[in-house]
Order: structure tokens, then C-alpha cells, then sequence
């Protein structure tokens, strides 16, 4: 994910119609689920960054209300803080493809057998309205945006097929999620797309406790 941003603060984005983008979405969606990744050691920040507060909730729990807002089924993969369905990647501390598998085997085990919404727990400035677009975006296959030439793998809906592989890119000793940005059918959204539902913030992971006194958070 993206560092270094500047300051939050107050921000109007202009929303504009995209031919692919269907607004508003009038309900959950049942064909698109999520899973909310919260199993990193959070070493830069010496402490779970799952439990940082923003607007008096935890950023686990403030996710996973964004997440029930735009999808009917959705599943923490980690230590079940977020008040989300939980499951482990097993073993632990293996990065966050093992998580995908895991949440993947989660979403499969619970009868939906199509696409998800995969999103890193430490998001603190993340939108229903970016989340909603990356569940509309009129695309069978994975959507995943650009920042600064960056793909975002993290806050992405990947398609059903790229779900189901990362099981097997995983087997074979791939633990970096840079490979979905690459494969057949992915969409890419550059800034021209996403910046009318959302601000770079938005992207901005909250790492350091650097970040923590950048962005004015507590624990």
C-alpha cells in the first residue's frame, strides 16, 4: 500500500457516472463477498494496529462495518477482533497471499463461489464509496486500482478465477501479491476512475507510529 501521504483532512470528491459503474448500489451485494485481512505481525508499529481507534472504533471494526455495508458475507482472516467470522492462515506470519488461501477456503467452505473484496485491516481512511465502486465496476474478472503507478492488491476485488489460483501461487513459493496485477482479465484502474468516488488518503496504510502522529490516531 501507499505511504508518505500527506496530512488528512476534509475532502469533497465529485462523483461522475462511469459507463462501467453502476450508482448507487441499492443493496449489499450477494455476488461479491469480502475478506478482511488482520493477520500481520505489525512490527513497525509495535503494537496490533487492528486495535488503533479512529472515530471511537477500532480500525478492525470500523473495516468491517464498511465491508457489511456494501456486501452481505464477509470473513476476517485473523484473531476475530473485527466481529466478523474468522478464520487463520495456517501456518501463521506467511504473508498476505497465505491470508487470500485462507479467506478463499473461508468464502468456498461457506457456499459462495464467486468473487471478493480483499482489504487490508490498516486502511483508516477508507470509504464505503470506494469500496462500493470496486463491488460495481462492471468486470467478471479482478479490479484492482492504481496509485502512483502502484497496484493496490489490498484494496481490490479480485475475480473468482485469481481467488481460486492463489492457492496454487502460493504452493509454489510466491508469497507477494504483485503477481495479480499481471494476470489475463485484470482491470486496472488508474486515478482517472477511482478519483471521483475517492481521495489518495483513502489508500494510505497506517504503518509507524510516525504514521499514528501524522494522521492524529490513538490506540
Amino acid at each position: 500500500m501507499i505511504s508518505r501521504l500527506r496530512p488528512f483532512s476534509s475532502f469533497a470528491v465529485p462523483v461522475r457516472v462511469s459507463s462501467l459503474y453502476h450508482w448507487p448500489m441499492p443493496s449489499p451485494s450477494h455476488l461479491v463477498a469480502a475478506m478482511l485481512l488482520n493477520g500481520g505481525a505489525s512490527r513497525r508499529m509495535g503494537r496490533d494496529k487492528s486495535q488503533l481507534l479512529v472515530e471511537g472504533s477500532t480500525l478492525a471494526v470500523r473495516t468491517a462495518s464498511l465491508l457489511l455495508s456494501v456486501v452481505e458475507t464477509a470473513i476476517e482472516v485473523g484473531s476475530g477482533v473485527s466481529g466478523l467470522p474468522a478464520t487463520s492462515d495456517d501456518p501463521p506470519g506467511q504473508g498476505p497471499l497465505a491470508g487470500v488461501v485462507a479467506g478463499c477456503a473461508a468464502l468456498r467452505a461457506s457456499g459462495h463461489d464467486g468473487g471478493a473484496l480483499v482489504v487490508a485491516c490498516d486502511l483508516p481512511f477508507l470509504s464505503v464509496e470506494l469500496l462500493r465502486f470496486l463491488v460495481e465496476w462492471d468486470s467478471n474478472g479482478s479490479v484492482v486500482p492504481v496509485v502512483r503507478g502502484m497496484p493496490q492488491p489490498l484494496c481490490a476485488r479480485w475475480g473468482q478465477r485469481d481467488l481460486d489460483s492463489a492457492g496454487g501461487f502460493f504452493a509454489r513459493g510466491q508469497r507477494s501479491l504483485r503477481h495479480l496485477s499481471t494476470q489475463p482479465g485484470v482491470v486496472l484502474l488508474d486515478e482517472s476512475e477511482w478519483k471521483f468516488v475517492a481521495a489518495e488518503e483513502q489508500f494510505g496504510d497506517v504503518d509507524s507510529p510516525d504514521d499514528l502522529r501524522r494522521f492524529g490516531m490513538t490506540t
